[in-house]
């Protein structure tokens, strides 16, 4: 009798489990900036780029309320979210700009560069089914003299509809933004010593 209730104990775990186990899915974000007109023969490194702690997490964290966020245990982002923006944006300057030669910090150690830009992201919020606000402070290094330009991207985009999937196109979208405000710094530095 012991251990048939044993038996039927085990088979109920399993099978509540199975019941509350969602598959995850993972969800990437994209360049999505349209291609420039004239292409700029420069070389650029993105990074170094810093995230809000709250946000650097393979989970997608949710805005829940004004002062409440939630991990998002099913829903994760396919490579780590730093990595993500970074090459979304890295992305985005090459089509803007029309150049091939942008690369990541990471993976120009050591390496020259026409142009340095670093980024500090202060707010990655997502609201599901509502919309995703990127804000954003950066600079722009013209590495032959040091001549420095900054600026501040903050873009809301709307993500009704489209569940998560949504919120990551809307990133994508105020990543395209924030890409086209450094590649405007990038030309006016580029056309000022021409």
């Amino acid at each position: 009798m012991m251990r048939q209730l044993r038996s039927a104990a085990g088979v109920l775990i399993v099978a509540l489990s199975a019941c509350s186990s969602a598959p995850t899915r993972y969800y990437t974000l994209t360049a999505v900036a349209p291609a420039g007109d004239v292409g700029l023969p420069v070389s650029i490194v993105v990074g170094p780029l810093t995230l809000p702690a709250a946000v650097n997490t393979a989970r997608i964290v949710l805005n829940v309320g004004p002062n409440e966020v939630r991990p998002d245990e099913f829903n994760r982002w396919a490579a780590p979210l730093q990595e993500g923006i970074a090459q979304a944006l890295a992305g985005d300057l090459s089509r803007t700009l029309g150049t091939e030669r942008v690369t990541l910090a990471t993976d120009a150690l050591g390496a020259t560069a026409d142009y340095r830009v670093a980024i500090e992201v202060q707010r990655f919020d997502s609201v599901l089914d509502d919309a995703a606000t990127l804000e954003a402070i950066w600079t722009v290094r013209r590495q032959a003299d040091g001549h420095l330009e900054q600026g501040r991207t903050t873009r809301r985009e709307s993500a009704t509809g489209g569940g998560i999937g949504g919120l990551a196109s809307a990133h994508s979208r105020a990543l395209a933004q924030l890409g086209a405000d450094i590649a405007a710094a990038i030309r006016s530095s580029y056309q000022a010593v021409r």
